[in-house]
């Protein structure tokens, strides 16, 4: 298994409009002149995780967790690190964007502190959707720092952009001998209209638009194509009909041999929704809050759903035959919990000895995982 630092030493940024030219960057001479010959090909692991939302709460414990000066939000994550680090490649979803100078916000405009960044490479994370509702709640300033952090912090990013150049980019990772793109969307910015003159600051989802990058992504050589959707119905456990609509049409699209897009991974609900293999290929329609402050729904009453989530983690082979696409060959969901008492993530799967509580809220998370036949496809519960 290649190490984190050597996983941030492959990663490759591709600009769109290169097309396919990339590809024979792979293939340099050796010292008798001769091309070298490509290693061989090797599968890999992805892991993916839900929303980090830090309200209030949630940025006073990093405080706390720093003795009072400055952020740390490294113990919050550390119960997950072993399944993150261990993976080839992992993907969180960053929703807020970054403050300074010690000014932070929560719901309903969130700023949060840089130092999150920091905390997310120390996790293991490799990359992040920043594409969300909460994007542009400090408009392109926003974007920026939270882009400037997270570069700093060697985590790289897709989603949002500073500059028109940068939105007109893939975001590929190498995780074994594959190129991995990560492309990522977001249905709305809460109404918050894009900067002046810069319609691109954010990927709005567009089925074209999306199925178009996917494409050119493997045009520019990308072996897998991931695309992040923050989609669905707040504290909807079931998929919504534009959900399911998307999901059927994304992965119906092909390049070639092979499908445009290898896996999807949703955000935004705020509770965990079901895996499905649609066409094929692995939905999640919903991760959940990885990171929440205590939770109220659109009742108004305190909802501990919105503290749950899943870890997705899915291995991917080599493909059999040039063209065609890397296959799944095991797809896995870790159950989790944010325990906003103590401020740390919890991998239910490691702490039953807690008692009949957790495992009651672990089997209720793998109910909903299940609930759209994935065991059936082969998806497993791990640790």
């Amino acid at each position: 298994m290649i190490t984190r630092s050597r996983r941030l030493a492959l990663a490759l940024t591709v600009v769109l409009a290169a097309g396919a030219a990339c590809q024979a960057r792979d293939h340099r001479p050796s010292e008798s002149g001769h091309p070298a010959p490509a290693p061989a090909a090797r599968g890999f692991t992805l892991v993916a995780s839900g929303d980090v939302l830090p309200h209030m709460s949630v940025i006073d414990r990093a405080r706390f967790d720093a003795g009072g000066t400055g952020y740390d939000f490294r113990p919050m994550l550390a119960g997950v690190r072993s399944v993150v680090a261990g993976a080839d490649l992992a993907l969180c979803h960053m929703e807020t964007v970054y403050g300074e100078n010690g000014d932070y916000t929560g719901y309903p405009v969130f700023k949060s502190p840089p130092e999150v960044a920091r905390g997310l490479a120390a996790t293991g994370y490799d990359g992040c959707s920043t594409a969300s509702n909460h994007t542009l709640d400090d408009g392109a300033d926003g974007i920026r720092r939270t882009l400037d952090a997270l570069d700093r912090a060697g985590v790289r990013h897709a989603g949002a952009a500073r500059t028109e150049q940068e939105s007109r980019t893939v975001t590929m990772h190498r995780a074994g001998t594959a190129r991995v793109a990560h492309l990522a969307y977001t249905y709305d910015t809460n109404g918050i209209p894009l900067p002046e003159g810069q319609p691109w600051a954010v990927g709005l989802i567009d089925e074209d638009r999306i199925v178009a990058d996917a494409r050119t992504a493997r045009g520019a050589g990308a072996d897998v194509v991931v695309v992040s959707v923050h989609w669905g119905t707040e504290w909807q456990e079931a998929p919504d009909d534009r959900q399911v609509a998307l999901a059927r049409s994304l992965t119906a699209a092909r390049d070639g041999r092979r499908p445009a897009i290898d896996l999807v991974l949703g955000t935004h609900a705020h509770v965990p929704q079901a895996y499905e293999k649609v066409n094929g290929t692995w939905v999640i329609y919903g991760m959940g809050d990885q990171i929440a402050g205590e939770m109220v729904n659109h009742e108004g009453a305190k909802d501990p759903r919105g503290n749950q989530s899943t870890l997705g983690r899915f291995t991917f082979a080599p493909p059999a035959r040039p063209g065609e696409r890397w296959q799944v060959t095991r797809a896995e969901f870790v159950p989790q919990l944010f325990d906003v008492d103590a401020g740390r993530v919890v991998n239910l799967n490691r702490a039953l000895d807690r008692g009949a509580e957790v495992k009651a809220v672990r089997d209720r998370i793998r109910d909903v995982v299940l609930s759209r036949g994935a065991a059936q496809d082969g998806l497993v519960m791990g640790k």
